[in-house]
């Protein structure tokens, strides 16, 4: 780990039991406010659909809101799902955004719907289409936002010629073979797939070709985090995570589920065990715990950069939790320096 290693933030804009996407959004922003004061580097929002718990399905447009309302960290999608998009739209809807908050926005790009497959035929993107159109939609989209060509009959306006930093995110092999062959940077979502992150990442590494854009392979790994005073508080407040992905489980999303003292009476024995393999890179405890657990992802990963992601159901605890981790960073850093 370097000493300039840095955190950034995924927000899934979170709607908690009893809120509306109005207070999800203006606790996105209050939580950017506070996480740039603090030092994070960029700031992520994620696009799902037909998910009643989160309200960033309109990912362009809230990430305006999020940089209206903020002065330097850096803002992008993680991701926009460019299997429901045409390139053109999402190379203009960035290009705008790139023009209003220059050499602020950042574009990362998933290859899952994010959604179901009922939605996603709702989203009429790719009704005669596969997803095997994955690699050929990003060199469109590159082209788009890449320099002018006198000969391109269809140009995006704005967008040409702003070079917006392109990510791969993935939770496989496929995404890291094509960061790789494009010259991209790469995320990779272990917050929710942790399987082959270790695979994934030397992928990366061992066949990363350099691009106009990148001369050497950049990794950023995204993981959860609950951070509290105690262990006791941490865990607890980890309990709405643990809901929530027992919910999808079950084919019953919802809002955001306020924490529980005891899981016993809410998941089979078998949910508890997905749901735990599900989540198992998640960091999650006290200060020291935490401290911990951040060192030794930091050192089995070897990431050029982490993302946090803290799905936690009171706005109070979820600033703090965010804190918490800037803290430990800068205590990681000071150490590096010091050796």
């Amino acid at each position: 780990m370097t000493a300039a290693i840095p955190f950034s933030v995924l927000d899934l804009a979170p709607i908690p039991q009893g809120n509306t996407p109005h207070d999800a959004f203006q606790r996105s922003l209050a939580l950017a406010q506070h996480v740039e004061q603090w030092g994070y580097q960029r700031y992520w929002l994620a696009e799902h659909h037909n998910m009643p718990g989160i309200a960033s399905s309109a990912t362009a447009v809230l990430m305006g809101f999020i940089a209206s309302g903020t002065q330097h960290i850096r803002v992008g999608s993680g991701g926009v799902m460019l299997p429901n998009h045409a390139p053109l739209v999402i190379a203009e809807q960035f290009g705008t955004l790139a023009s209003l908050y220059p050499n602020r926005i950042e574009l990362g790009l998933g290859r899952a719907p994010g959604t179901d497959p009922t939605t996603m035929r709702a989203l009429r993107r790719h009704l005669d289409a596969n997803l095997d159109d994955f690699p050929r939609d990003v060199q469109e989209l590159l082209d788009y936002l890449g320099p002018e060509q006198p000969d391109r009959a269809v140009r995006a306006v704005p967008g040409q010629g702003l070079n917006i930093p392109v990510w791969l995110l993935g939770s496989s092999l496929y995404s890291a073979q094509l960061a790789a062959a494009r010259g991209l940077p790469f995320a990779f979502a272990a917050h929710f797939a942790p399987d082959m992150l270790l695979q994934a990442l030397q992928l990366y590494r061992d066949n990363f070709k350099a691009s106009d854009s990148l001369s050497a392979p950049y990794s950023m790994v995204c993981v959860n985090v609950v951070a509290a005073d105690s262990e006791q508080e941490a865990q607890v407040l980890y309990t709405s995570l643990q809901q929530q992905f027992i919910n999808l489980r079950r084919g019953t999303p919802g809002p955001l589920p306020a924490p529980v003292d005891n899981m016993s009476y809410i998941w089979t024995p078998g949910e508890k065990f997905a749901v735990e393999q599900t989540l198992r890179l998640s960091v999650v405890g006290d200060r020291q715990k935490v401290r911990h657990g951040l060192q030794l992802l930091l050192r089995e990963t070897q990431a050029d950069e982490l993302m946090i992601n803290g799905q936690i159901f009171d706005h109070q605890a979820r600033l703090h939790s965010f804190r918490i981790v800037a803290e430990l960073r800068e205590e990681l850093a000071k150490e590096a320096r010091m050796r």
